[in-house]
């Protein structure tokens, strides 16, 4: 089933403990859909983790609506919300003694009883999210075993294991060597394409996302959101106007930073 989440308005931030709020975003609107692998870019501080995370329902938008397939985010239940959408955040969580199938396992939570049991079809979709991402060599190690690659994977396979229709992602490819980077932006989009699903992810690998994703959301603090495909927003001059710097410049026509 084709799926879309749209934006309508949407200002992100945070409310200060006086009460006061600190806006990041200026009200905006866009859409994600189905078989498409976004990006969104932009530079440190520029709110790319608060973004992500209001998407994700983790903490309330300052204002506007969110919607996915036409059903505003904020009236959803958690269990509702559990079974659209899939988080792979940077922060490492507490599972250092399980084993990459047992962490995998944990994205069936949604679908399983009080006690977590699964059956012979959660299982099922275990194993094929390991084999999905390339991972099924490593469903009996101990996640402290694993390489910081090797356990980016699995947390891509927990969350393809939750069985969305979205994924989004903080940073899936942060503290990876450059063919690390690229291996896992290729598995995104190709889970994007192969199953139909809305991958959103932010990043800092401007060059990887510039060549690799379908669709671009630019956040800029000042100047908001600009959303569009890499090369339009190459040609228009964005990508060069919001990166360019007295050490750097960016070459439209290979889709790469030249140091001055």
């Amino acid at each position: 089933m084709n799926s879309i989440i749209s934006v309508s308005r949407l200002a992100t931030g945070y409310i200060k403990r006086d009460g006061s709020k600190i806006i990041i975003t200026n009200p905006f609107d866009a859409s994600l859909k189905s078989g498409m692998l976004t990006c969104l870019l932009g530079r440190n501080g520029s709110g790319k983790s608060t973004l992500l995370r209001t998407l994700s329902a983790f903490q309330p938008a300052i204002g506007g609506d969110i919607f996915v397939d036409g059903v505003r985010l904020q009236n959803m239940t958690d269990a509702e919300k559990s079974r659209l959408i899939g988080v792979v955040l940077t922060e490492k969580i507490n599972s250092e003694n399980l084993t990459a199938a047992e962490l995998v396992a944990l994205g069936r939570s949604p679908y399983t009883n009080f006690w977590g049991r699964l059956h012979d079809a959660d299982k099922q979709v275990v194993e094929e999210s390991l084999s999905v991402v390339g991972a099924i060599n490593l469903a009996d190690r101990k996640v402290a075993t694993l390489s910081d690659g090797e356990r980016q994977k699995v947390m891509i396979a927990k969350a393809l294991a939750q069985e969305t229709p979205v994924i989004l992602l903080d940073e899936p490819t942060a503290f990876l060597d450059y063919p690390g980077k690229v291996e896992i932006m290729i598995i995104l989009r190709k889970l994007a394409r192969e199953k139909g699903k809305i991958i959103f992810l932010s990043t800092h690998d401007l060059e990887v996302a510039l060549q690799i994703a379908d669709s671009i959301w630019l956040l800029d603090r000042d100047g908001g959101v600009t959303t569009g495909a890499p090369n339009e927003l190459a040609k228009s001059g964005v990508i060069s106007s919001y990166f360019n710097t007295n050490e750097l410049s960016f070459d439209t026509e290979t889709m790469r930073f030249i140091i001055k």
